[in-house]
């Protein structure tokens, strides 16, 4: 299970900087929406991958039975998630306006600051 994780985090992060790469200011931030969603794997890993036993404690016990993921990632994780979704959302908003001023989503046409000799 942790080698299926580790290779599909891999490919998230090969298509995030396939992403990152190119001019498009829209590709560009779908690539850092892709890096996050990988970091968000590795750190979802680092607690334990137990699908069979659920990091739940037993009624009159103090702790979790050993063998059982961490819950402290998963918790970790969805707030990420939740934080990453507004980046996201702000982000998109930022472009769109960008692209109604402009006119364009290319990265050196967005040159206003820095006009061209």
């Amino acid at each position: 299970m942790e080698t299926l994780l580790a290779l599909m985090v891999g490919a998230l992060i090969a298509a995030a900087v396939y992403l990152m790469l190119a001019r498009n200011v829209l590709r560009f931030l779908f690539g850092l929406i892709l890096i996050s969603n990988a970091a968000n794997l590795v750190i979802f890993g680092s607690g334990g991958l137990t699908p069979e036993a659920p990091p739940l404690i037993a009624y009159g016990a103090s702790a979790p039975p050993g063998g059982v993921a961490n819950a402290l990632p998963q918790a970790l994780v969805l707030t990420a998630i939740v934080i990453g979704f507004g980046l996201f959302a702000f982000a998109l908003v930022l472009v769109y306006r960008g692209y109604q001023n402009l006119g364009t989503l290319d990265s050196e046409e967005m040159r206003i600051a820095e006009p061209r000799e």
